[in-house]
């Protein structure tokens, strides 16, 4: 008898459990289709979603990342040295969520193409050309860019060569400024322009290491456990290629040929009072703070914000970096 009770108890919690977790699920598929599937619809809604592209300019295969609607004010990512358009693969998504993303590789790093230096004119007029032409094929003619190491000499190209086309400029540690180029200038490449020779070659040649790769991704950072080893391995893969040194070489040495320009940048910043952000990491050991401040003294709508970190300041301060662009362009472009 008392066993029958127990069963009896056992049966009728079992019944009311049962009866619980068929109301959960019929209150569940009472909900609207759009609630159930609003989640899976972001993850997988094409104006998020990062898309791989080659396409042939000026007989190079170059390649590029896109994300964004296409009827969106567009954003041209220019990447740094030694990286590629790898060094934007968390700001991409995070700005295509309001604007068009495009982020090419220059010839000779990423996925492009690297023809060898005898076979091809690496110099930084060249590659502008290419950034330009790519723009032209994909019926971009207004846009702001990101600039970043060598991609301020080529976004500046751009600017001066279609100053209506530009509708903002984020410089994230991209140099226009005498003030902005650390002792690692007179150091590693101004003897080079001076002399090209087997010794001054010798020590250009040490900024093609491993050792020195991993010094851009660690000094200045507050925690180098913040970035990633893939950052540095990927970028030391593209070095390491068959003849990629004498491309590196080539553009070590036409360096030299930006720093007459920036009088005309300046020039342009004064006449066109662009809107400019400087998103800087203070503590670059390549392209010092000043930098980022001097931009102030040609550019009324310049803003400066010095981040406590180091050259390639994305991969410690990425989301802050992303807010402040999006704060920024929510302002100034339309």
């Amino acid at each position: 008898m008392k066993s029958q009770k127990i069963r009896l108890k056992l049966a009728t919690l079992f019944v009311v459990a049962l009866a619980a977790f068929t109301s959960q699920v019929a209150t569940a598929q009472s909900k609207p289709a759009a609630t159930q599937t609003l989640s899976a619809s972001a993850q997988t809604d094409p104006i998020y979603r990062v898309t791989y592209h080659t396409t042939t300019v000026q007989g190079l295969n170059i390649f590029y990342r896109e994300a964004g609607p296409a009827n969106a004010p567009t954003i041209v990512l220019l990447h740094g040295f030694p990286s590629s358009s790898h060094m934007y693969r968390n700001l991409i998504p995070q700005l295509a969520t309001k604007y068009h993303v495009i982020a090419p590789d220059y010839p000779g790093y990423g996925y492009s193409d690297a023809p060898s230096a005898a076979s091809f004119d690496y110099t930084f007029d060249h590659l502008a050309s290419i950034i330009d032409a790519l723009l032209d094929q994909k019926g971009i003619t207004r846009y702001s860019i990101y600039i970043q190491d060598y991609g301020s000499p080529v976004g500046f190209r751009l600017a001066t060569a279609h100053p209506d086309r530009i509708q903002a400029i984020i410089s994230q540690n991209g140099n226009a400024y005498d003030e902005g180029l650390s002792p690692f200038w007179a150091e590693y490449l101004k003897p080079y322009w001076t002399e090209r020779t087997p010794a001054t070659e010798a020590k250009v040649r040490q900024l093609l290491t491993l050792e020195t790769t991993k010094f851009q991704y660690q000094k200045g950072f507050r925690n180098p456990a913040n970035v990633s080893p893939d950052t540095w391995t990927l970028d030391q893969a593209g070095l390491d290629r068959p003849g990629n040194a004498d491309i590196q070489l080539a553009l070590f040495y036409d360096y030299r040929n930006n720093l007459p320009l920036y009088p005309k940048w300046h020039q342009y910043l004064r006449d066109r009072q662009v809107p400019l952000l400087a998103v800087w990491g203070k503590n670059d050991p390549i392209f010092s703070a000043p930098g980022a401040e001097a931009f102030k003294r040609d550019d009324a709508k310049a803003e400066v914000h010095l981040l406590d970190t180091g050259h390639f300041a994305l991969e410690e301060d990425g989301n802050q970096i992303g807010v402040l662009i999006l704060e920024f362009l929510g302002r100034n472009v339309r």
